[in-house]
């Protein structure tokens, strides 16, 4: 798997030097920011393609709050 960068510190894949550490990454056009991949249509994203104009037109869509460590 290729190096991801990430500067999203409070994601629970977030690692140190900003890296991501999630199994698998999912990445979606920005106009499909909304959709929930995580309900019963996440096959959707199987076989679902897009095309971007540019690198400001995507997102993360593997972005899970960090979660708080009990004391």
């Amino acid at each position: 798997m290729p190096e991801v960068k990430c500067s999203v510190a409070n994601c629970e894949y977030w690692a140190q030097g900003n890296n991501c550490n999630a199994k698998t990454i999912m990445i979606e056009v920005d106009k499909h920011a909304e959709v929930g991949y995580d309900t019963e249509f996440a096959t959707d994203f199987v076989d679902h393609q897009d095309r971007a104009t540019s690198v400001r037109n995507t997102c993360c869509h593997t972005f899970e709050p960090k979660k708080s460590k009990s004391s």
